[in-house]
């Protein structure tokens, strides 16, 4: 064994030998020396739950079959612009940590960065928190897409795919379809440009209902343009409708989340936009058979209503209610006759009979019996008199005697009081 250097730890022999303790502190100090390092690999392992306070990640090197364990703080993890995953392309920042306690060793990580398409996904998804924030994704800025459209204004590329699956499409469900179409590049420099562009274009055309902005599937850095801010602001500004139907189901492009409707691919906003005229037909012949149906069944009803209706026994003769008041007339009619034929007998008898005392009782009557009215002529020509008393006709005067048949006329040649 060679002996130990100066200033270096005590020799270990197996007279004296080392303890674990000292060991792991040993090794503790000579990897702490290492110091701060940045460290680059692909990640196969991400240990993160949101309860704990420490999350732990395996880091493999790119070329060689080696590995590295990792530690850092849940909350580094949960504010990473992107969720981390196996796979991802990464640079850390860390220092060498040996735990003493159990002889294992891990990296201390405070620092993580995505590299190549990492990073472009970190960029874009701290764009879409940015306009997130802004409003830009509200459900209530989503304009609803018209029924039919008049006019569909296409931006894509050149002769590409994507144009053919969509006007093909289209055409197939409803072949009356009408397009603009605007050619432009789908990506590279002149992407962002030209897109905005053509978007103001149809937008400022009245004809135009929808717009949709197509393009086949490719890489991240192929698909950037359509994660580009200026992109975003512009459909946002725009009055028209628009669709986003960029690369496949898994691509996500900011502009997915600022259209108005995405669609996972161009057929499928061809799908979206125009609907299928025999769908609609068949739909339409459906309607109308349910609402011949509901029509026939409505007549029936109604129809069994009437017949029963009409069954009932004063439905059946609508003039027994006729008959039955006529005869409740005669009848209230007879009886009212006969009381009022009882009341004239009665009351005529009873005139009679008023007559006969009034006959008996009246003057006629009793000059006819014998007796006389006799009344005085005044001198002076005034009305006759009725004589009351002899003080009335003193001797001499004139006096008119009326009797039953006729009337007397005399004078007074005495009076004579009464004993």
């Amino acid at each position: 064994m060679a002996e130990q250097q100066a200033g270096g730890p005590p020799k270990s022999t197996p007279e004296t030998p080392w303890s674990v303790s000292k060991v792991n502190q040993t090794v503790k100090q000579w990897i702490e020396r290492l110091g701060w390092l940045w460290i680059e690999g692909q990640l196969t392992q991400v240990n993160m739950k949101p309860t704990w306070k420490l999350s732990y990640l395996t880091l493999r090197d790119t070329q060689e079959q080696m590995s590295l364990q990792l530690t850092a703080s849940t909350e580094l993890l949960r504010s990473m612009p992107t969720q981390l995953k196996d796979g991802d392309h990464v640079v850390v920042r860390g220092k060498p940590a040996f735990y003493a306690g159990r002889g294992s060793f891990s990296m201390w990580i405070t620092e993580i960065r995505h590299v190549g398409e990492g990073e472009l996904l970190a960029k874009i998804e701290q764009l879409r928190k940015m306009l997130a924030a802004e409003g830009l994704f509200d459900v209530s800025r989503k304009r609803p897409l018209p029924y039919l459209p008049n006019r569909i204004g296409l931006i894509t590329g050149r002769g590409s795919a994507a144009e053919r699956d969509v006007m093909s499409v289209a055409k197939d469900r409803w072949p009356a379809v009408d397009f603009r179409v605007i050619n432009t590049a789908v990506q590279g420099a002149n992407a962002v440009p030209e897109v905005v562009d053509a978007l103001k274009l149809l937008d400022a055309d009245p004809a135009v209902d929808v717009i949709i902005i197509a393009r086949g599937g490719g890489s991240v850095e192929d698909l950037l343009p359509f994660s580009e801010e200026v992109l975003q602001r512009a459909v946002a500004a725009a009055q028209t409708p628009v669709v986003s139907a960029i690369g496949h189901e898994p691509d996500n492009p900011v502009l997915d989340n600022v259209a108005d409707l995405r669609a996972a691919t161009p057929t499928d906003a061809a799908k979206r936009v125009v609907p299928d005229v025999a769908a609609e037909l068949e739909l339409i012949a459906e309607a109308r058979s349910r609402m011949a149906a509901a029509l026939r069944g409505w007549v029936r009803r109604e129809r069994e209503g009437l017949r029963q209706m009409r069954s009932r026994p004063v439905m059946a003769n609508p003039l027994t209610p006729i008959t039955q008041r006529r005869d409740e007339l005669d009848r209230a009619r007879a009886s009212i006759r006969r009381d009022i034929t009882r009341l004239i007998s009665t009351e005529s008898a009873e005139v009679r009979a008023l007559r006969a005392q009034v006959s008996a009782l009246g003057p006629s009557a009793t000059l006819a019996r014998g007796y006389a009215v006799v009344q005085v002529q005044p001198r002076d020509g005034t009305e006759a008199q009725v004589v009351t008393s002899i003080d009335q006709a003193p001797p001499g005067s004139q006096l008119r005697i009326r009797v039953g048949d006729g009337s007397i006329t005399a004078a007074g040649m005495a009076t004579t009081p009464a004993e």
